[in-house]
């Protein structure tokens, strides 16, 4: 009889997990089993991110001249539209998009404020890669609509197996660690690297 019992209490368990984890409800997969879902982003939410962007390749321009002053004012741009992006209407996506998208902004501004108070160029294009680092997943996330962007790395941007990367709006590379004026290589390694990802509107 006991047996019978367990035998019974399995077959129930089996089938609750069966119910609430992996069923389908007229073909389509239960909410547990789905992946995050995003909305179309607004005209107004867009147009805040191709002006960030647009601050951005400002920044990157300025690396790539190898102007610190140039950089600064172009970071203090991108940090005060940076400021200005509101991430509300991504609440209305799945659980951990807004999430998500709020971290990684965070990152690009903590980023941008740090590269500001950098004495120097060298200090400054650190910090442009963690900015270019955080900037990439929060694309990514909110899913960005805007022109086909190009996620691009040079393997030794800090010296030899030191590498970074950076977006850029042309699958040219333009790197902005090495730049124009580099004190060793000069211009001979402004196009050193390659394109590893696009960002393409979805």
């Amino acid at each position: 009889m006991k047996s019978i019992v367990w035998v019974l209490a399995i077959v129930v368990l089996a089938f609750s997990i069966y119910w609430f984890k992996f069923r389908t409800v007229n073909g389509v997969e239960s909410s547990k089993t789905a992946p995050l879902k995003s909305g179309k982003n607004s005209l107004i939410f867009n147009s805040g991110i191709d002006t960030l962007m647009t601050a951005y390749f400002d920044l990157k321009t300025a690396f790539v001249e190898a102007d610190s002053i140039m950089a600064k004012t172009a970071a203090q741009k991108f940090s005060i539209v940076a400021r200005g992006i509101k991430l509300d209407e991504l609440k209305k996506d799945s659980a951990g998009i807004a999430e998500s998208a709020v971290m990684q902004l965070n990152d690009i501004k903590s980023n941008t404020e740090s590269l500001i108070k950098q004495p120097n160029l060298k200090e400054m294009r650190q910090d442009f890669r963690m900015v270019s680092e955080s900037i990439y997943p929060f694309l990514k996330t909110i899913h960005y609509s805007g022109p086909t962007l190009y996620w691009q790395n040079c393997p030794m941007a800090f010296g030899e197996g030191k590498e970074a990367a950076w977006i850029s709006n042309t699958a040219e590379i333009v790197n902005p660690y090495l730049g124009k004026k580099d004190p060793e290589f000069r211009a001979s390694m402004l196009h050193c690297g390659e394109t590893k990802d696009s960002i393409v509107a979805r």
